[in-house]
């Protein structure tokens, strides 16, 4: 295997960060997320798992998609592409695998997204593999694993004299050009993993679907949405035209795109008022739905789900709304 030390590893990145912009877990604020950094030494070292997983590089919480002018009847677009390569450092499996799951709407299936494809061709995805499962992650009852190269164009595993590096694509044999590593024969550490939680089959979904227990477990929930901002895969936005110049008459104008929830009140709400789901328990059963079962369903992903099992929204939940107890009552359910 491929061995770097980590005072070759700091020069690398500092490289990188010269060349491109490099986004790296950081402090800020008391809190750890991935942010841009100018060179190795802002970057927080160990870290766990960012509060925020990397989905906002290639899908940000708001963004310009273009930009329109009116004027002698007429219309101007201007479409605003990003620009700039980026290179993202310490992604966690789980994250990374996030934005392949991302991946099947936005690029696999037409039409493809300009904007999240310009990101996704011009970022490089640098991940780190996890020693052990935290206490609330389960991305192995998902199908992941803490050393999952999915998503990633090199993977690095941490020893206690440096790092073995794994080269998994292209991209990620061009960002080593130049750098110092040596081939070593040493065993790379399994991480450790924690037990397995249930997870209901595909065909036990629609028979619970009227279960009652869904209004039940949202007599807690605020809607909040806390769970959907959070998540590596939650990807539902909302669309607006705004005046860039507001109250002085020159037509034009932006359009943004913004993320937003299924879990939002007013997210199915329609022209007239009518909103089809207007109750808390028919927005949770969405979200379940949608990660467990329609999204696998449309795109054609098998027994893959809309879920890295990353656990984020189990630790922030305000009421204490836990992912995997609703899985394993939907499993008892149908058995």
């Amino acid at each position: 295997m491929n061995f770097i030390t980590r005072t070759e590893l700091g020069r690398w990145l500092d490289h990188l960060a010269e060349e491109k912009t490099l986004i790296a877990p950081r402090v800020v604020g008391g809190v750890e997320l991935y942010r841009p950094v100018k060179n190795s030494q802002e970057m927080v070292w160990p870290f766990h798992r960012p509060i925020l997983s990397v989905k906002e590089y290639f899908f940000p919480p708001t963004e310009r998609l273009l930009t329109i002018k009116k004027f002698d009847h007429q219309v101007e677009l201007i479409e605003t592409l990003p620009k700039g390569e980026k290179v993202i450092f310490g992604v966690r499996p789980c994250d990374a695998r996030g934005v392949k799951i991302l991946d099947a709407l936005f690029l696999e299936k037409a039409p493809v997204d300009p904007y999240y494809a310009r990101r996704r061709l011009d970022t490089a995805v640098i991940g780190l593999a996890c020693r052990e499962m935290g206490p609330s992650c389960f991305c192995t009852s998902m199908g992941g694993a803490p050393d999952s190269t999915e998503g990633m164009d090199l993977l690095l595993t941490e020893l206690e004299d440096g790092f073995c590096l794994e080269v998994i694509s292209q991209r990620g044999e061009q960002l080593l050009e130049g750098v110092t590593s040596k081939m070593v024969s040493r065993e790379t550490p399994r991480p450790r993993t924690g037990e397995l939680v249930p997870r209901p089959q595909m065909d036990t979904w629609p028979a619970y679907f009227n279960e009652p227990s869904w209004a039940r477990l949202a007599e807690g929930c605020l809607s909040c949405r806390i769970c959907a901002y959070i998540c590596p895969t939650c990807r539902c936005f909302d669309l607006r035209d705004e005046s860039l110049h507001p109250g002085n008459g020159r037509n034009e104008y932006e359009r943004i795109r913004c993320w937003d929830s299924c879990a939002s009140e007013a997210y199915r709400r329609i022209a007239g008022g009518h909103n089809p789901r207007d109750e808390k328990g028919e927005r949770l059963r969405n979200r379940f739905y949608c990660k467990f079962y329609y999204y696998s369903k449309q795109y054609g992903l098998g027994e893959v789900v809309a879920c890295t099992g990353c656990g984020r929204c189990i630790d922030y939940c305000p009421v204490g709304i836990d992912i995997t107890e609703v899985l394993g009552h939907v499993v008892e359910v149908g058995s």
